[in-house]
């Protein structure tokens, strides 16, 4: 039974935990980290989601992602759900989220990483996906057109790719 941290709308977190599924009031979020690594010729790790899996099944989605625990600070949720989903260590510990994306029922930190290795040293989670490889932008765009890939809006993808090297919204 996985049990969340929940919110206020000003992303402090209050004296309430819920157990994945139950209801929230208007008034509580929780947190939800994605990872996105990019090797150093500019694609992203995209895995492919388990026919079985709830929600999104048989999609290609980004690298990774989920929900933080109870207890768990996003960059620790980011480090355990990359651990768990693709085999991959990595110390996110003094790394803040490149951004986050506030959605209806909370806050979506992104990380963004260049890191190269070689797909066979992945140990994929058997119990969510099925796949993974290296894709270009354009390759991620061309399969949310086929509804291949989790619908995401396209300059989503885009931003993702453009600041993998950049935090903030203003060009230095």
């Amino acid at each position: 039974m996985e049990k969340w941290d929940l919110y206020d709308e000003h992303r402090i977190k209050i004296e309430k935990q819920i157990t994945r599924g139950d209801e929230m009031t208007s008034d509580e979020f929780h947190l939800v980290v994605h990872v996105c690594i990019f090797n150093s010729k500019g694609e992203m790790l995209i895995q492919k989601r388990q026919p079985f899996t709830q929600g999104w099944s048989n999609l290609w989605d980004i690298t990774c992602g989920g929900s933080a625990i109870s207890g768990e600070t996003s960059q620790q949720a980011a480090s355990r759900e990359l651990f768990e989903e693709l085999g991959i260590y990595y110390n996110f510990e003094k790394i803040r989220p490149q951004f986050t994306i506030n959605f209806e029922r909370g806050f979506d930190d992104y990380y963004l990483i260049e890191y190269d290795f070689d797909l066979n040293e992945l140990k994929l989670q058997t119990e969510e996906v099925q796949a993974a490889k290296w894709a270009s932008n354009e390759e991620i765009i061309k399969l949310i057109k086929l509804k291949k890939f989790i619908p995401y809006y396209e300059s989503i993808i885009a931003f993702l790719f453009e600041n993998l090297h950049h935090y903030g919204s203003i060009r230095l």
